[in-house]
């Protein structure tokens, strides 16, 4: 029997995954760069976390770059967060958002960005949350309690939901442990329950209403313009209105039938995303000298698929995916075969069939050397690829498998691995004997290649189309289109379509922009701070084409890829970029593992810095522009340029806020320019919940 036959099992932690991918001693790769190829310095990037210290640096095009802060997004076990955020309080950590102590200002504006997005970050439609002490500390106000602090529900401190090791409940449920805490549970009292399935998303959007507390506008093409895509513009609005909602979700779901946009044509100029995994190989070397990257240049081409493609539903699917399914971008190897993952795996299969998607992965040279899985053989088994295609990218943590399922599909998944950049199989490493499941039987009774292969993929697709992967799915998609805590009615349809269809996605998003929890879910989702970056291009018309003022000089990189990879590092700050969580579970999707002061103010001075057009990589609209014909009064302004940033006007309070911002009354007389305020009532106004809430 196959259970004879289980190898011990091996000693692991709670995480999950015991590979070794970075070259570094704290397991996270410093890459670095020389200067004619690229202009970012060696990265300050240490174990996940930035180096203490590190000078802000001053680059050809007048952009500082300065000392990353922490990564966002920490577990929250039975000790609370993985590690703590860092103490930023008011001063020197927040240069540009000063004057608190100008004379005759009656809202400092720091106070009043604070009051504004502070609000906003602790907001899900409404659902107020206590400030965390960090943003109170902006206000000089002793913290009585924090918000986001992590409580303990079930279980021991040494295994958080008390379970046997095959079952404990590790990083797999992440955004269900961050939804334990108090925070998330203030979450769930504001979040829609139940609904109902409609004949399509149009007769939905109609029939369903808006019954949760939010700020946001209860506007349908709003509301599907923030969800579907990673920010709304004027652009997009116009397109819903002129296909209809049912024409313009049908057009999305064809994303090959939409032409590429400006900044797509553009990705030509980086370089190594045009070459293939056996070019990568051999150019390694030379990449090595010019400072190239491909696996950062892929992460480059993603931001600018997700600012300037007008495939905006596939790019959300794929950012998806890339937390489902996830492969770091920053493992040893992914500057060779990340990208092709991306293509051939991601985006091949992100509104096609997810057993595909599941099975091209487990082919991949890129899982299989992130996982381990190529140094598996018979009498060395690796269990990393088999336990995770169970706990992360199938049936998940509380599918119903056990330890010896795990081990067995190990058992059944040697004799895969790569050579020569390629995928092979070895069948001379393959284990031969029956196996069983999770109710998955074989005889595997070959060690011929084509019939093993085909023993490891039917099992693959057995574990893709099981009921727990439906849910799991259906859980997952339910939580990034409608709500941190979506409802059980939602989920259970959504997982229906899934096994009714086979595991193909287009059906399974179709049922829920169907779904009436879908359209009464508005502002029941925030803005995690890649999407907050993301938005605020998107909002502001940045243009991909370098402005007359940018002097390129010799530097060998055009001014859009240099472009790209300064928002891609101003991200890797925030703590949020694509493919860029180093350990298997992607990032967490819900707002409580986004809390954070530093990483809000940062990206508040990112807007500024935008609206004041300083990266001349990128064309901007200057802000005193973004109206054709401003008001002649100040309450009249803040109304036309908040219904342009974010597509609402904003409530009596928040305007007030702002004009408190700029230092005049709602009926004073202002030029375009806001009397010279403009760019601080604009970056005001995307510090707005409006703003922050999708």
């Amino acid at each position: 029997m196959a259970d004879q036959n289980v190898p011990p099992r091996r000693p692991r932690d709670d995480r999950g995954w015991d590979g070794r991918q970075h070259h570094t001693a704290d397991g996270y790769a410093e890459h670095t760069s020389s200067a004619p190829y690229g202009y970012d310095s060696p990265h300050p990037y240490q174990g996940g976390y930035p180096a203490q210290g590190d000078p802000r640096e001053q680059y050809a095009d007048g952009y500082a770059q300065p000392a990353p802060a922490p990564r966002g997004p920490q577990w929250v076990g039975p000790e609370g967060l993985g590690r703590p955020a860092s103490a930023r309080t008011a001063g020197a950590g927040l240069p540009t958002l000063d004057d608190d102590d100008e004379p005759g200002r009656k809202v400092g504006r720091r106070k009043a960005m604070v009051a504004l997005g502070g609000t906003a970050a602790v907001v899900a439609g409404g659902a107020a949350l206590a400030m965390t002490p960090q943003i109170r500390s902006l206000f000089g106000d002793d913290a009585a309690g924090d918000a986001t602090g992590s409580t303990v529900t079930d279980g021991t401190a040494a295994r958080p939901s008390g379970q046997q090791p095959s079952t404990v409940r590790t990083y797999t449920e992440q955004n269900e442990s961050y939804m334990g805490s108090r925070a998330g549970e203030a979450l769930k009292k504001n979040a829609p329950t139940g609904g109902r399935a409609f004949s399509g998303p149009a007769a939905a959007a109609a029939e369903t209403k808006v019954t949760v507390k939010t700020v946001l506008a209860k506007d349908p093409i709003l509301h599907l313009a923030r969800r579907a895509t990673f920010g709304a513009t004027p652009a997009v609005v116009s397109d819903i209105k002129k296909l209809g909602i049912d024409g313009w979700i049908r057009s999305q779901m064809e994303p090959d039938k939409l032409e590429p946009s400006k900044a797509e044509l553009k990705l030509a100029e980086l370089p190594t995303q045009k070459l293939d995994v056996q070019q990568l190989r051999t150019q390694r070397d030379q990449l090595n000298d010019q400072g190239a990257q491909p696996e950062r240049e892929m992460v480059d081409a993603t931001i600018a698929r997700q600012i300037w493609s007008k495939r905006q539903l596939f790019e959300v699917m794929v950012d998806f995916w890339n937390d489902f399914l996830h492969v770091a971008a920053d493992f040893d190897g992914g500057e060779v075969y990340r990208n092709s993952f991306d293509k051939d795996v991601v985006r091949k299969h992100a509104l096609g069939s997810y057993p595909e998607m599941l099975v091209a992965a487990n082919r991949h040279p890129a899982l299989l050397i992130y996982l381990n899985q190529k140094d598996s053989r018979k009498d060395a088994i690796n269990e990393n690829l088999a336990r995770e295609n169970l706990e992360l990218y199938s049936v998940g943590v509380d599918g119903g498998y056990k330890e010896p399922d795990v081990r067995q599909a190990a058992m059944l998944q040697t004799g895969r691995g790569v050579q020569d950049g390629k995928y092979v199989f070895r069948p001379e490493q393959h284990y031969v004997g029956k196996v069983k499941i999770l109710g998955f039987t074989h005889a595997n009774n070959s060690s011929d290649p084509k019939k093993a292969e085909a023993a490891i993929d039917a099992y693959i697709t057995y574990i893709a189309l099981h009921p727990s992967t439906a849910k799991y799915v259906a859980q997952s998609l339910a939580t990034r289109f409608v709500s941190d805590t979506p409802p059980k009615s939602l989920v259970d349809r959504l997982a229906k379509t899934y096994t009714t269809n086979n595991g193909m996605i287009k059906p399974v998003l179709m049922t829920l922009f169907s779904s009436s929890e879908f359209w009464a879910a508005v502002g029941q989702k925030v803005r995690r701070p890649m999407e907050y970056l993301v938005a605020t291009y998107r909002t502001l018309g940045v243009s991909p084409e370098a402005s007359p003022k940018h002097n390129n000089g010799d530097n060998k990189r055009t001014p859009f890829a240099r472009g790209l990879r300064q928002i891609h590092d101003k991200m890797r700050e925030l703590g949020h970029f694509p493919m860029g969580q180093p350990t298997p579970d992607g990032y967490p999707d819900v707002y409580v593992a986004w809390t954070s002061a530093g990483t809000m103010l940062n990206g508040w001075n990112e807007a500024g810095e935008l609206l004041a057009g300083y990266r001349t990589v990128f064309t901007y609209t200057a802000p005193e522009k973004l109206i054709a014909k401003p008001p002649a009064t100040a309450g009249a302004y803040v109304d036309a340029l908040s219904l342009r940033l974010v597509g609402q006007k904003l409530s009596t309070r928040e305007k007030n806020l702002i004009l408190g911002v700029a230092g005049v009354a709602a009926t004073a007389k202002v030029d375009a320019t806001f009397n010279g305020a403009i760019t601080a009532v604009a970056r005001a106004i995307l510090a707005s919940p409006q703003h922050h809430l999708r």
